[in-house]
């Protein structure tokens, strides 16, 4: 997983959802290819290589798919501001309208 960003760049961020517990490894943990996946749990099949490139796209995908939520998230108003607009009536209508400008800055796809 990208450190910076959270998103998934590796089949091992596909593995470590599909069940729980360690039931995989890499045969070379300098090297963590799927030739050097193993399987330590025998209830589990190794899954494919193509299904785990291909639930690695879907993962990277939906999580590109939410890059609008994620900025939104920085720019709205705090909880903090929140809790003050409750009681203030002035301060609802500036909340509004901040909430407004980064729903427009940043649209839903």
């Amino acid at each position: 997983m990208d450190i910076k960003t959270g998103r998934s760049d590796h089949i091992e961020d596909v593995l470590i959802t599909l069940h729980s517990g360690q039931w995989f490894g890499f045969s070379d943990s300098k090297n963590k290819v799927y030739a050097n996946l193993v399987i330590h749990n025998s209830d589990y099949d190794k899954p494919t290589e193509k299904e785990l490139t291909d639930a690695l796209a879907k993962q990277q995908s939906d999580f590109d798919a939410q890059e609008y939520a994620r900025n939104r998230e920085a720019e709205y108003p705090s909880v903090q501001e929140l809790v003050v607009a409750l009681y203030d009536t002035d301060d609802k209508a500036d909340i509004e309208a901040k909430r407004a400008a980064v729903k427009k800055k940043y649209p839903k796809p």
